[in-house]
């Protein structure tokens, strides 16, 4: 796949409420496809197919064991939509010796003036 089509298939996943909620769950740790669609109010046709969704996105993955099978995340699907978004959040790098000199200073006046002692 594409570089772009990667993004496509995960920003459309993500578009969903209740596909984030599933990736929130999965957050937490890896769950049966039943125990996914507990708290839902959809069937589990349709849990399943947000679930296809996410696999699809690269987002979670799926694995059989014996007759369940278990859903949990896939910590590297996020990776080209977290680099392409973080390519909109560049900031103005923050000058921390230009701070640092800042609370030097304001520091330094407080504490001279609470070293001297009244007559």
């Amino acid at each position: 796949m594409t570089p772009a089509r990667d993004l496509d298939l995960i920003f459309a996943a993500l578009a969903d409420p209740t596909r984030r909620a599933i990736l929130s769950m999965l957050l937490e740790d890896d769950m049966a496809v039943t125990d996914v669609a507990a708290p839902f109010g959809i069937s589990l046709a349709a849990i399943s197919k947000h679930l296809a969704t996410l696999a699809g996105a690269g987002l979670i993955r799926q694995e059989r064991r014996g007759r369940i099978i278990w859903c949990k995340l896939d910590p590297e699907g996020m990776r080209a939509a977290t680099v392409w978004m973080r390519g909109f959040g560049q900031l103005d790098p923050l000058d921390l010796d230009d701070f640092e000199r800042f609370l030097a200073a304001e520091l330094g006046d407080d504490e001279a003036g609470s070293a001297e002692t009244p007559d």
